[in-house]
């Protein structure tokens, strides 16, 4: 049994994008063990867990489609002033370190942000509130 990994995609949100995405992954016989999506500023962020994470990538990629993997987490905040702050700050009382901080997506209500961290795993359990792969509220998602 291999380990899962998480796969994350960022496209135009466009009406059909999880069909493509589950179609491909189907057609190449890649597995989606759990999906996440949420969309901002006219932005589709979606998270998948896969065991053949590098291959989905390929795959995926061969497609046409813009996909991160490995370190980069995707936290999804309110767009509110100080918000940013408060995850600087669990990432600092957590002793992991910021390598990298890019902002993906924006809209009035939420911001997207995608941070390289050097203890992913860490980052992961204390910023789990805010991860797009753990949003189910606005997109769809299979245990």
């Amino acid at each position: 049994m291999g380990k899962m990994k998480d796969v994350t995609i960022i496209m135009d949100d466009k009406m059909g994008l999880l069909a493509d995405i589950s179609y491909i992954l189907g057609k190449a016989r890649i597995n989606i063990e759990s999906i996440a999506s949420t969309s901002v500023g006219g932005k589709a962020i979606i998270s998948i867990v896969v065991k053949n994470a590098q291959k989905a990538q390929k795959v995926l990629e061969q497609n046409g489609f813009r996909v991160s993997s490995g370190n980069i987490l995707f936290v999804r905040i309110p767009n509110e002033p100080g918000n940013l702050s408060k995850i600087a700050k669990m990432l600092v009382d957590g002793k992991i370190e910021l390598e990298k901080l890019a902002q993906v997506s924006i809209d009035g209500e939420h911001v997207v942000i995608g941070i390289t961290v050097d203890r992913p795993r860490k980052a992961k359990k204390l910023l789990a509130e805010y991860l797009v792969e753990n949003i189910s509220g606005n997109g769809a998602r299979k245990a």
